[in-house]
């Protein structure tokens, strides 16, 4: 599951995305709503704690060399992560910076997900509407479809690598606090962003206001 999940999210956010348009789609937006309130709520509940309690120190300062990673991947990428796409779709150049973007972020993610199952399903709810939006905008544009679904498949086997790697590399043992640290800073930069970001003019609805408890409690009590 560690390994077929997030790939299997990839695959639910391209058929969202034959079915519904994502960036205007009310049920999209509050899916959207629930992932970033249920993968911030994990990221406060579980890995905060966790590596806070490793012994390590500096473990701040990774939190925040994350955040400021995450800001630079979002440069490139234009905010897909938080729900945007702003890229070019009359190009036909193959966008290889998003690519680079999106996948140095699915390869991190992928390192601390062995330890928690509820982190496992919070990235995969985030990574449901990213792959929609994604999806939806490689296939409207001129790449084409060979070049988009091979785009969608490396993207798709980044989250599964990064669990590889650190299954199968015992370096990664020694700096596993700092990585997940990493990781924390760019959860919450995405999930806070998703929060801030879901509504118009930055408001919130009572449905979204439902969403986001909904996501917050199931996290709670997973």
């Amino acid at each position: 599951m560690l390994y077929i999940l997030p790939l299997l999210a990839v695959v639910i956010g391209y058929l969202i995305s034959l079915f519904l348009k994502p960036s205007s789609s009310t049920g999209f937006q509050l899916l959207l709503s629930f992932s970033g309130a249920f993968l911030l709520s994990v990221t406060v509940f579980e890995m905060l704690p966790e590596v806070y309690s490793s012994g390590y120190d500096k473990v701040g300062v990774f939190i925040m060399v994350g955040l400021l990673l995450q800001i630079f991947l979002e440069f490139l990428s234009k905010g897909v992560e938080h729900g945007h796409m702003h890229h070019n779709r009359k190009s036909a150049k193959f966008p290889f910076l998003l690519l680079f973007s999106l996948s140095m972020h699915a390869l991190l993610e992928g390192f601390p997900l062995k330890n928690s199952s509820d982190l496992l399903h919070g990235v995969v709810i985030h990574k449901i509407p990213v792959a929609a939006i994604l999806a939806a905008f490689l296939f409207h544009s001129k790449i084409g479809k060979f070049k988009a679904f091979l785009f969608l498949a490396i993207f798709g086997l980044m989250t599964p690598l990064g669990s590889w790697i650190n299954e199968n590399f015992p370096i990664t043992e020694a700096y596993s606090s700092y990585i997940n640290a990493m990781v924390i800073g760019i959860f919450l930069h995405v999930s806070t962003t998703i929060l801030f970001e879901a509504s118009k003019n930055h408001s919130f609805n009572a449905t979204k206001l439902g969403v986001v408890i909904a996501g917050i409690l199931l996290a709670y009590f997973l």
